[in-house]
């Protein structure tokens, strides 16, 4: 890039320069807090570092981008498999759990930020998951989804009569469900107020105007509340993503109470590396798998602003 170019960055720089200055201490901390382990990582994903070669640590015989050439192109290394196998799974859970919290996160904010009785308490009580430690929100829905004294199937099956036999939750496809459904719940709340907060800040004339004009409900939907909630749902959605494709608390709480396996269906990214770094003593592989997975969120990142950079900023750019 050219010095010409590079003046609108400049300027913007002087402009805010007392802000600028003000973030610089806590910049230069984040940087050293996170630069400088992800340099020792990827060191790490360039040896052959394993059960017998730890005792040397960084200086552990070099190999280069194998343990990453094992990763893309080796699925039938069992090592290998179990770290696909569990990204696949990732990339699914952070689909699903996302479209819950936002879609359902909206309705509720729309829902609480009518006027009816009890609505302050309504409000309170929505925010109860958000409270609850993500760990013990394992523990808690792990002995939910248990087979024979699991309240889950009871509700089901004894109460409701929807199903005829129980079904197994945590073993098996429905693993998967078991991990997805907690994850909403436990994050929908934080969703909720966000979005809730948004909606409060929306002039209610600009609805008494289109209702006058004629517009419907949904179009006034369509046309002033999502337009005007789209940066709070571009945040909500970032930081969702960034949080669902590193879970971890909830699956290994959940199976085994930290040391258990959730199968083929319900494995995630993390808990996978975890297991094939710590369990299997494959430290090389698993750090290149996590510098793989922090590039393909850098990625989504960069496409994230791609997108929303227009709704995020008033001039239209950054």
């Amino acid at each position: 890039m050219s010095v010409v170019g590079l003046r609108p960055f400049f300027r913007r720089v002087y402009r805010y320069r007392l802000a600028y200055l003000m973030i610089l201490p806590t910049a230069l901390l984040m940087l050293t807090v996170h630069f400088m382990p992800s340099i020792e990582g990827f060191i790490m994903s360039m040896l052959k570092l394993n059960q017998f070669t730890l005792r040397y640590f960084l200086r552990a015989p070099f190999i280069g981008l194998e343990n990453y050439r094992s990763i893309l192109t080796d699925p039938g290394n069992p090592v290998v498999a179990g770290i696909t196998g569990a990204a696949r799974n990732t990339l699914f859970y952070t689909i699903v759990v996302n479209i819950g919290t936002l879609g359902l996160g909206l309705v509720l904010a729309l829902l609480l930020n009518r006027r009816f009785p009890g609505r302050r308490l309504a409000r309170t009580l929505v925010l109860l998951p958000w409270v609850v430690p993500t760990y013990a929100v394992g523990l808690l829905w792990g002995a939910m989804w248990l087979r024979e004294s699991g309240v889950i199937n009871m509700i089901l099956v004894d109460w409701l009569h929807l199903l005829r036999e129980r079904p197994f939750w945590l073993i098996g496809p429905n693993a998967f469900w078991a991990v997805v459904i907690p994850t909403i719940w436990r994050f929908l709340p934080f969703n909720t107020i966000m979005i809730l907060a948004g909606l409060q800040v929306i002039p209610d004339e600009l609805y008494e105007a289109a209702s006058i004009d004629g517009a419907s409900a949904f179009q006034r939907f369509r046309y002033i509340t999502v337009p005007l909630l789209m940066p709070v749902l571009a945040i909500m959605l970032l930081w969702g993503v960034i949080f669902t494709a590193f879970g971890y608390n909830i699956v290994i709480m959940m199976f085994g109470n930290g040391g258990g396996f959730p199968g083929e269906y319900a494995d995630l990214l993390m808990p996978a590396i975890t297991r094939q770094s710590f369990g299997l003593w494959q430290f090389g592989l698993g750090a290149a798998a996590s510098i793989l997975m922090m590039l393909f969120m850098m990625i989504f990142v960069a496409i994230w602003l791609r997108v929303f950079r227009n709704v995020l900023t008033q001039e239209g750019s950054l």
